[in-house]
């Protein structure tokens, strides 16, 4: 029998495959086999060393019952629809005044952009040395203008807000996102506001801030999903105030910091309840989803209308 000889297009799909191929295998072995894997978990009883044990939606049943559940998921979503609004304004601030020409701008662009190059772990530390109430930097330069700084980490009233101030802190990718943003804006539009005597203000929210707006709540969704998934700084902060009077190795003083993720995090790992871990992380995975899907449409609409369109 003849051998079918491979055509061009065949052997060139035949080749891309294999190349392609180690990246399939790990995708399929890392992502979509432990996914799988957790729907299963999340309708059974399992510790990760015995048999998992099948109980129907009593997991779920679980996270409905658990004030915990509520706890961090209102704690996750404050970071999510406050946090990212004031790190959109300081990216924004910080994109607008790089985007102008002056002398020394590398120099200024590059200090902006340096908090995100730095390693989590290491920042976070030290932001916990700078919220001490006695030795730290913040309540020390407060104390210069008369005012008393709280227990930034260790008050329920003041926790959530020290994590928005780090957060502002680290804002150089969506600053560059913003900047790159800034300069697509024709200058013929802030020319023509030029000579109908329009200040800066007015071409900011009637020029700037329409033509950029998809950008802008591209990146909510980006901050939003990130928000959903915070949990190295606030495990950092619990771990470190565990042995301090007011810390708390669980969520921080009350709970007033305990993120969905780092709930997820210790059913998982502290109580060994590896089932309801999987039922909220599949939660946690359909309310992103269903975020993604109402904010893409926004996306959408704002593109439309967007200024300069």
């Amino acid at each position: 029998m003849k051998k079918r000889k491979l055509t061009q297009a065949q052997r060139d799909f035949r080749n891309g495959l294999l190349f392609a191929l180690p990246w399939i295998i790990g995708f399929l072995a890392f992502s979509v086999y432990p996914l799988l894997c957790s729907l299963y978990y999340s309708f059974t009883e399992f510790n990760a060393v015995t048999t998992p044990k099948w109980v129907g939606l009593d997991n779920f049943k679980d996270i409905f019952s658990d004030p915990l559940v509520g706890k961090s998921l209102l704690n996750t979503l404050f970071m999510a629809f406050v946090s990212t609004p004031i790190n959109l304004f300081v990216a924004l601030l910080l994109a607008s005044i790089v985007a102008r020409k002056f002398r020394g701008r590398g120099v200024v662009r590059t200090a902006f952009f340096l908090p995100s190059v730095i390693p989590m772990v290491a920042a976070t530390m030290v932001w916990i040395w700078m919220f001490d109430p006695t030795y730290g930097y913040i309540n020390n330069v407060l104390s210069w203008f008369g005012i008393s700084g709280p227990a930034w980490l260790l008050d329920a009233h003041y926790t959530k807000w020290a994590l928005v101030l780090m957060g502002t802190w680290n804002t150089g990718t969506t600053m560059l996102v913003c900047m790159a943003a800034l300069q697509e804006v024709p200058p013929s539009y802030y020319e023509s506001a030029d000579i109908d005597g329009a200040g800066p203000i007015r071409k900011f929210f009637q020029i700037t801030i329409p033509c950029i707006a998809h950008v802008l709540v591209y990146q909510a969704i980006l901050c939003i999903i990130n928000a959903f998934q915070y949990f190295q700084q606030v495990y950092i902060i619990v771990t470190a105030n565990a042995g301090v009077k007011g810390g708390s190795a669980a969520g921080g003083p009350e709970n007033s910091i305990l993120m969905y993720p780092l709930y997820i995090f210790h059913n998982a790992f502290t109580y060994l309840k590896m089932g309801k871990a999987s039922a909220m992380a599949w939660l946690l995975f359909i309310v992103v989803a269903v975020l993604t899907v109402i904010m893409t449409k926004v996306t959408k609409k704002v593109t439309e209308n967007a200024g300069g369109e």
